[in-house]
């Protein structure tokens, strides 16, 4: 099942953008979902993550002003970010582990996740 983003796009500080990501094929419901982000150059970073069951994990950086969600049935997954600052410039990918897998307390790495859309760009000035 290939994940697809959208929602991307630039935004002056303080402003905010939704995320979403969609499968774009049928597949079963997976426990894992996060999101990701990198910045040309550098290594990858977990924003957040979410499993079914709805329990969440963010990164420091990003506590208070982003908030993942998912939409279990369909296996979409949403990430509201608000107050957006320059250093949340970065691509944002969705990732999802394989279906039976929880999220874990390595849910920032990316290593951990086996299915990858293709990414979407925030650029905020």
């Amino acid at each position: 099942v290939q994940l697809v983003e959208s929602g991307g796009g630039s935004v002056t500080a303080g402003g905010s953008l939704r995320l979403s990501c969609s499968p774009s094929g049928y597949g079963h419901i997976t426990k894992c979902m996060g999101w990701i982000r990198q910045v040309s150059g550098k290594e990858r970073e977990g924003v957040a993550s979410i499993d079914s069951d709805g329990e969440t994990t963010y990164a420091d950086s990003v506590k208070g002003r982003f908030t993942i969600s998912r939409d279990n049935p369909r296996n979409f997954l949403y990430l509201q970010m608000d107050k957006l600052t320059p250093q949340d410039s970065a691509r944002y990918s969705c990732a999802a582990r394989q279906p039976f897998e929880r999220c874990g307390s390595t849910w920032y790495d990316g290593g951990i996740y086996s299915n990858w859309g293709q990414g979407t760009q925030v650029t905020v000035s």
